[in-house]
């Protein structure tokens, strides 16, 4: 090695081997080093070589010194998100024209913010849509072309950088609905309809639907025949009646850009058919194959047209219905809360009435968001020590985890380092991601290298130590690389022995301490930046002593107890006594109606626990604790508490039969009191919450058994049983149910009963019965079989029934004569067989329908809009009156005709609600229980021409003696109107409805005056077509007459009317 290389040798150890010495790497320290340093080497060593040769390699060692020893502020801190972006939905019709997307950063220094888009730097110099304010970055004036795309944020400080999660901004917008009309929608009555919605283009998918009738703000309610459906937006009506005409429009809302659009009106003309038909269930609305993810919340829809109405009923293939579920809207939603695992299978929506049934599969499969199950957290390591990082992530599928670095991707898999340097510093991020999404953990390591210093936690400076007791000194300097650690008592040098040990972390371990131990201990610690040293002293005190312990104590619940505690201790020191039962501290404030410490005696030197109104949870081991800052110690006793058996456990159920099973537990606690006898309850599925005594073989189940046979059940029943144990000091809580169990099918025993019918359409026999309860259906594809034939023939005629909730069979045939007397009875069946009929009941079969229609119909006109109709009644005895049916010849379709109806007594009626001045025609015909007869022959009527339409003009009020005279002008009739006949005065009370009616062909009229009070006199013509419009006066005994709202117009029955010939 040349002269010159060793020189530059022996200036690089001198530098570093001074700066040890003076324990600092300041650029200032590492200076006046360098110059100290090579005045001596210039002098003395290499004397050939310059000072400015020596300062400049002097210099260059210093600044790689600096290089690989940065200098951390101990407040200073890499970033730290407070505020991340998140993804943002923009309306194209939104009236503030910009995008804010949220980056904040807890750091210090504070950060520095930079954005990318789709991985790409932004550059607000390019781009001035693009301001940063803060952290946020504004977008002003957006582009939907430009500005769509996925977002990042990157803060930046000395320490570090980190990267936010990716925020996606889109552009919302919903379309208006085309402006074409819609096409009508005809449907027969009790068939199921189904209109169509076809939402417009949107953005996002997430849409609300309602649909209007008529007229905006109408909504239609929602009910079991009618339904929504939020995924199509379809309306869908099970089964259509005359209620439903009117024009719909599907009303279309999106929450996340605040904008709602509606449909042309869609017109629903429902078709009358009599009678209105039945129809089977046909499921319309089918949920599909679904993905939900762990705690979110999914609705499965489920909606069937039919008539009668069906019954939606779900259930899950392969278990039970989760616990979190609810079925809502009349059945057709499934709603499951807060998804787990354990709900994912295939699920299944039934749909069901009395014509059929129909049912729908599919599948809900679970899948999670990534979570941490292993994360990071900020740290601080020595310089050269081993460190790994390890993150660890769960979801389904399952995530993809990688590294970054100050906001780039780090190529290492597992962040195991091997002698960390100054170049491991950084902020780090733990990326899981799978196709639902991405978290991310931030920590921060710093890399450090310090000469020991006690600075933050020196060694105790007075160590308090309890006489033949054990006493730790911690010694604990922050250094790095990690210190060698020493001791020595004064000037002694301390090695471990069989009484003291120096722990691996530096502590000291003295045991069985005496007066002798007392003194000055000093912890060294040295590395190669430097050394340290701490000083304590160690005072010895007496130990402390229980002079009373607890005793064991034996009660019955509800009486109380006591455990008394006392003990001795050093006079210099306070002492505290700490009562645990079974290893729990007792909080005396949270449990204060059952302990308390005795009040009476000295608490410096008892500890007496008082135990009020035991109960059953207070038997255990109580342990008094006698502390003080220097040492503790412990005394033990035993409280029994006895009373009722505790439940027992692991209820279980074997040998399932139809009606038995076997139940199976496990003793419970007999709470020091043996267990006399147990009961057996059960609950069954059609009796959820309550609970009944189960019989049981043999009927009293003694204490010492673990089994019984349950007896007496319903086959094919779903039931839950409990047990509950008793002892001589009383009943315990009952065990937790047992797991759900179905008893096995039988044939039904149980027989259909009100068995009867008959009536109903022509050709028909109707029979009725009352349906079996559920719970004797006793398996499964009940049904009923219906028997019936004739009262003199031999052979009886059957049929069966599959649905189990029917309540009648009409059994239809052109053969059977009517009102014949037929024998019926009816029998439950299932897959396990037939059950006994019930009692033989008598009906009768349908009458025919009349067949002969009435005759000699007649009517005339009464008025403008009344008439009166009147006919030869029908002959026959099955008649159950009649049916009068008119309309307007030329404008009215017969179809649209109104009706009266009268009974067979009748043979006339009144034909109110006409039109004036119009061709009527008029039929008749006579109904029963089967239908209608034939019509008779139409008879054609002229209504009257209407009544007038102006009121009479009163001109004059005038008092004669006790008489008032009131004169009108003439009504003069429009030319389509009657002629006058003459006047109608109405004479009454005010306030009244009634009063006396005058009749008279002239212009004026004589009344007595009021003798108290007013009176009101009401006059209107009078024609062929009815009354006409009316004027009031009123007349008071006291004051001048006036005239009321002159014209006044009203129909003339305005009450009953009392005539007079005056």
């Amino acid at each position: 090695m040349s002269y010159p290389e060793t020189c530059v040798l022996f200036i690089r150890y001198k530098v570093k081997d001074n700066r040890l010495k003076q324990g600092g790497t300041i650029l200032s320290v590492c200076l006046s080093v360098c110059l100290s340093v090579c005045l001596s080497v210039c002098l003395s060593v290499c004397l050939s070589v310059c000072l400015s040769v020596c300062l400049s390699v002097c210099l260059s060692v210093c600044l790689s010194d600096l290089v690989i020893h940065p200098v951390y502020d101990a407040t200073g801190y890499g970033p730290v998100f407070e505020d991340q972006p998140v993804d943002t939905i923009y309306p194209e019709e939104s009236p503030e024209a910009k995008i804010t997307l949220s980056c904040r950063a807890r750091a210090n220094p504070p950060a520095t913010y930079t954005w990318r888009l789709n991985s790409r730097n932004i550059d607000q110099d390019e781009d001035n849509h693009y301001t940063l304010v803060g952290g946020n970055l504004v977008i002003s004036n957006p582009i939907k072309n430009k500005h769509v795309g996925k977002y990042t944020c990157k803060a930046t400080n000395d320490y570090g950088a980190v990267v936010s999660r990716e925020a996606a901004v889109q552009f919302g917008y919903l379309d208006f609905f085309s402006s074409e009309e819609r096409e009508a929608v005809h449907v027969k009555e009790g068939q199921g309809a189904v209109l169509l919605c076809a939402p417009p283009p949107h953005y996002p998918d997430e849409l609300s639907f309602r649909w209007i009738l008529n007229e905006f703000p109408v909504f239609i309610p929602l009910d079991k025949r009618r339904f929504i459906s939020q995924t199509t937006g379809n309306l869908f009506i099970s089964k259509v009646d005359s209620s439903d005409s009117g024009n719909y429009s599907c009303f279309v809302s999106s929450a996340s850009i605040a904008k709602s659009v509606f449909s042309k009106f869609i017109p629903l003309v429902p078709l009358a058919e009599r009678p209105i038909r039945k129809y089977p269930a046909d499921i319309k609305v089918k949920f599909p194959d679904t993905f939900a993810l762990v705690g979110q919340n999914i609705t499965l829809e489920c909606f069937a047209l039919g008539n009668p109405i069906p019954q939606i009923r779900w259930r899950k293939m392969d278990g039970e219905l989760p616990a979190n579920h609810e079925v809502s809207m009349a059945g057709a939603h499934l709603q499951l809360y807060h998804v787990q695992y354990e709900d994912e299978g295939t699920y299944e929506c039934e749909a069901l009435n009395s014509k059929g049934k129909d049912w729908h599969r599919a599948r809900v499969s679970v899948e999670a968001f990534p979570e941490w199950t292993e994360s990071i957290s900020s740290t601080e390591r020595d310089i050269s020590s081993d460190y790994t990082m390890s993150c660890e992530a769960s979801g389904k599928p399952k995530p993809h985890v990688h590294w970054l670095k100050n906001g780039y991707s780090y190529d290492k898999h597992d962040l195991k380092f091997r002698g960390l340097t100054f170049e491991d510093s950084g902020m780090y991020q733990c990326r899981a991601e799978n196709r639902h999404g991405v978290v991310y953990a931030d920590a921060e390591l710093r890399v450090i290298a310090c000469a020991p210093t006690f600075e933050h936690n020196p060694v105790k400076r007075r160590i308090l130590g309890a006489k033949n007791g054990r006493v730790v000194l911690e010694c604990r300097p922050k250094a790095a690389p990690k210190a060698s650690l020493s001791w020595t008592k004064g000037s002694e040098l301390l090695f471990n022995s069989s009484r003291m040990l120096i722990w691996e972390d530096g502590s000291l371990e003295i045991l069985n301490v005496t007066r002798a131990d007392e003194g000055r201990y000093t912890c060294f610690a040295e590395n190669d930046r430097g050394k340290a040293n701490s000083t304590g002293f160690l005072s010895i005190t007496e130990a402390t002593k229980i002079t009373l312990a607890p005793s064991n104590v034996d009660v019955t619940a509800g009486e109380s107890a006591s455990m008394q505690c006392a003990a001795s201790h050093d006079s210099t020191l306070d002492i505290t006594f700490v009562w645990t039962m079974d290893g729990r501290s007792i909080d005396f404030d949270r449990d204060g109606s059952h302990y308390e410490r005795n009040p009476v005696r000295d608490k410096k030197c008892s500890g007496e626990l008082i135990i009020k109104n035991t109960q059953l949870k207070h038997s255990g081991r109580y342990t008094c604790t006698a502390q003080t800052p220097v040492d503790n110690v412990s005394a033990s006793a035993d409280l029994v508490v006895r009373g009722p058996p505790g439940p027992p456990g692991g209820v279980r159920v074997e040998e399932i039969r139809n009606k038995s099973v076997r139940l199976i537990w496990s003793r419970g606690a007999d709470n020091h009191s043996p267990i006399s006898k147990y009961t057996v309850q059960c609950r069954d599925s059609f009796s959820q919450e309550d609970w009944r005594d189960a019989t049981t073989s043999p009927p009293d189940v003694e204490g010492n058994a673990e089994t019984a046979m349950v007896v007496d059940l319903f086959p094919w029943t779903e039931y839950e049983f409990r047990v509950i144990a008793t002892n001589t000091l009383g009943t315990g809580d009952p065990s937790s149910p047992s797991p759900k169990v179905t008893t096995l099918e039988a044939v039904p025993v149980v027989a259909p009963s009100d068995i009867g019918g008959g009536g109903g359409t022509s050709k028909e026999l109707t029979i009725t019965w009352t349906p079996v309860q559920p719970q004797y259906y006793y398996g499964r594809n009940f049904g009923y079989i219906i028997a019936f034939k004739p009262h003199d023939v031999y052979d009886w005629m059957k049929v069966t029934v599959v649905d189990p909730e029917a309540k009648h069979y009409v059994h239809k045939d052109s053969s059977i004569p009517a009102s014949t007397e037929f024998q019926v009875k009816v029998k439950a069946f299932n897959i396990k067989g037939e059950g006994p009929y019930s009692l033989t009941a008598v009906i009768y079969s349908a009458q025919d329908v009349p067949s002969e229609a009435p005759t000699s119909v007649e009517a005339r006109a009464l008025s403008a809009t009344e008439a009166i109709v009147w006919w030869l009644p029908v002959t026959q005895h099955t008649v159950e009156g009649y049916q009068v049916r008119y309309w307007r010849k030329v404008e009215d379709r017969e179809a649209s005709s109104q009706r009266v109806v009268v009974s067979s007594r009748e043979n006339q009626t009144r034909l109110e609600n006409m039109r004036p001045n119009s061709p009527y025609l008029i039929e008749v015909r006579a109904y029963n229980a089967a239908g209608y007869g034939p019509p008779s022959h139409h008879f054609q009527i002229y209504t009257k021409k209407a009544p007038p339409s102006r009121p009479p003009k009163i001109i004059s009020k005038k008092l004669k003696g006790t008489s008032v005279n009131i004169a009108w002008e003439h009504v003069e009739p429009l030319a389509n109107e009657s002629t006058i006949d003459g006047y109608k005065v109405l004479y009454r009370k005010a306030g009244l409805s009634t009063g006396i009616l005058y009749t008279t062909g002239k212009r004026s009229i004589d009344l007595p005056m009021p003798r108290d009070g007013d009176c009101v006199v009401e006059v209107r013509a009078h024609s062929e077509g009815g009354d006409g419009a009316v004027a009031q006066v009123r007349i008071s005994g006291k004051h001048q007459s006036k005239p009321l709202h002159q014209p006044y117009m009203t129909p003339l029955s305005i009450g009953p009317l009392v005539y007079s010939d005056k």
